[in-house]
């Protein structure tokens, strides 16, 4: 095998013309001359901030009313914008008014902290700084 090596032929002139004039030619047929261009639409677009010093970004420009409509309906809560619920995690906090009318007089509902001479003593105590809470 090691023996069996052929001279690599040099070609002459005309040959390398020939090949130079194909490899030419068929670049000319796959080149396309683009005149017009337009963004491409699957392509991600990048924007870029706006220089706060520069005089002509910060020209006045008319309000777009149909695009404040937009932003402010995306603001709101969805109780205001829409009749019931669009998902079920909605439903929980839907109806936040309560069930019952809290009345301070009802005593069954409102457990508040009744101090009587007992209990008075204690909380005095503790504030003063006695730490027998736990014995």
């Amino acid at each position: 095998m090691a023996g069996r090596q052929k001279e690599k032929e040099v070609p002459d002139e005309v040959h390398q013309n020939q090949i130079l004039r194909e490899l030419y030619l068929k670049e000319l047929r796959t080149q396309k001359l683009y005149t017009q261009y337009h963004v491409n639409p699957l392509r991600k677009v990048h924007t870029i901030t706006r220089k706060p010093m520069s005089w002509h970004d910060n020209l006045e420009e008319p309000a777009d009313d149909k695009f404040l409509n937009l932003i402010h309906h995306a603001a709101q809560g969805p109780r205001k914008k829409y009749p019931e619920t669009q998902t079920e995690s909605q439903e929980i906090g839907w109806y936040s008014e309560p069930l019952v009318n809290p009345e301070r007089d009802d005593y069954r509902l409102n457990h508040f902290r009744v101090y009587n001479d007992i209990t008075l003593y204690k909380a005095k105590m503790w504030s003063l700084g006695e730490d027998d809470r736990h014995k």
